[in-house]
């Protein structure tokens, strides 16, 4: 399939098709995107109100459609629109009441007595799910031949449970009924989220081929990036018996998978996740507090030992020390540059580096 804003998209499909195999065609996997040369980005008005700049549908594809005809997108970089609403959607399909801030969405929680519960269930007229639906059946109008779209963030799990009580409240609520926890999470949670998933995967696979989310990460079949972002605030005892069963299942229904290992205090749950047969890699985030990946390299290489991939934000300037210490096979790097012309060189330089490393 061409595609106008990634005219080398078949290239791009070899590669990541190598990549998820644990091999490598010519080059390390990279992507790397920049200002588009030569072309001015055209203004967008956004609509009068903060929430009107999530919700209006025309406005938010118009926005995401603008930025990707100002972008280079290189090697494996590649376009994709999702429907942003918040990382916390998947509660707000449940009713919680959404909080907007100019660059997220939160939510209220809204689970006060786990003896009398809100319905753990989607509700069709849901008015978030609704435009979820919405915003991907017209994208799906504009974009074949132009951009992929992709599944919204959708933290289900623990993550949703975490949202819809409260964080710390779930943390006790762990302690005081973990039975009606595991209820929640085996009878409603985890099974609702394969049915949102194939609701929103099977309009856009009538229209394309293969899979994408908000995680820039193309597979031939489903694939998801699977997390827990509450799993930091609890033991590595409590993780496998509260946390870890969802993952697997989300792992064993799946094509493709990773892991968003997110910050250092998530670290005590890697073994766990790297006995988990067929999940098949971690992306490493360190956190706002470290702005490099170098001082990792022990953790990574503990990653690749156990034969998982790789998926790793990192600045320009890294990927050659990186490269030196970490196999290519299995890696992706995803970078930016300040223009098209230095985005190209280094896509160049990678082939080189991929040779002598």
């Amino acid at each position: 399939m061409d595609m106008e804003f990634k005219p080398d998209w078949p290239q791009a499909v070899e590669r990541f098709q190598a990549w998820w195999a644990g091999d490598i065609i010519d080059r390390v996997a990279l992507q790397v995107t920049a200002p588009k040369a030569g072309y001015q980005p055209r203004p967008v008005p956004p609509p009068p109100t903060l929430e009107a700049r999530w919700t209006s549908v025309d406005y938010v594809i118009e926005a995401a459609e603008e930025r990707m005809r100002a972008t280079f997108y290189g090697g494996e970089a590649f376009p994709i629109f999702f429907p942003s609403l918040g990382p916390d959607v998947f509660s707000a399909y449940l009713g919680c009441e959404s909080i907007f801030a100019p660059d997220t969405i939160w939510v209220k929680p809204n689970i006060t007595d786990w003896d009398n519960p809100p319905p753990l269930t989607l509700d069709p007229s849901n008015r978030w799910w609704r435009l979820t639906l919405e915003m991907i059946e017209r994208a799906l109008e504009r974009a074949p031949g132009r951009y992929f779209v992709g599944l919204t963030d959708l933290h289900g799990g623990m993550d949703a449970l975490s949202a819809m009580r409260g964080r710390e409240q779930l943390c006790v609520d762990l302690i005081d009924c973990p039975e009606k926890i595991k209820v929640a999470m085996e009878d409603f949670i985890t099974p609702l989220w394969f049915d949102i998933y194939e609701a929103m995967h099977q309009p856009i696979q009538e229209k394309m081929t293969g899979s994408t989310s908000w995680f820039p990460v193309w597979s031939p079949g489903r694939w998801y990036p699977t997390s827990c972002d509450f799993a930091a605030l609890v033991s590595p005892a409590m993780f496998d018996d509260f946390i870890l069963p969802d993952i697997v299942a989300e792992v064993e229904w799946l094509d493709h998978s990773l892991y968003h290992l997110d910050g250092p205090d998530a670290i005590v749950h890697l073994d766990s996740l790297l006995n988990i047969p067929r999940l098949g890699g971690i992306q490493w985030v360190p956190g706002a507090r470290y702005s490099s990946m170098l001082p990792w390299l022990p953790l990574l290489k503990r990653i690749q030992r156990a034969g998982k991939l790789l998926h790793l934000s990192v600045n320009p300037y890294e990927i050659e020390p990186l490269l030196r210490e970490l196999s290519p096979n299995g890696v992706m790097f995803h970078t930016s540059c300040p223009t098209e012309a230095e985005a190209r060189a280094l896509l160049s330089t990678a082939e080189r580096w991929t040779r002598s490393g």
